[in-house]
């Protein structure tokens, strides 16, 4: 049965580097509402702490590979200036996407993976 996942990610930004990271951000996301595949996306940011969060919730796994195949090209510009701390997975992803997340996690980034209980969603489609 496929689920929603959500998607938590904690990134450090590079010093000296907010800006090109906000423009980024903004560049990303406007690419994203128009083509991605996720239900929902946000930024959110600790300009203080040079620390942002970003989450996506996907109808499912393959909402995921999908937007991994048509969205890298479109992140980079975020990626350089950040690094990815964390990265909280509720749901239950499938075997590709944990391959996915466990090289990231080969680079520092802490993953945790919390399997839903229960719940409900009202978007048409939805589990």
């Amino acid at each position: 049965m496929s689920e929603p996942i959500v998607f938590v990610t904690t990134m450090q930004i590079h010093e000296g580097k907010l800006e090109q990271f906000k423009e980024g951000s903004q560049k990303a996301m406007a690419w994203a509402e128009a083509n991605g595949p996720q239900l929902m996306q946000g930024v959110y940011i600790d300009e203080e702490e040079m620390r942002a969060h970003g989450f996506q919730l996907h109808r499912d796994s393959e909402s995921i590979l999908s937007w991994w195949q048509v969205g890298d090209p479109h992140i980079q510009d975020v990626m350089q200036h950040i690094t990815v701390t964390r990265v909280d997975i509720y749901g239950r992803p499938s075997d590709a996407v944990m391959e996915g997340m466990r090289r990231l996690s080969g680079t520092g980034a802490t993953l945790t993976v919390t399997p839903r209980l229960t719940g409900f969603s009202r978007f048409q489609g939805g589990a």
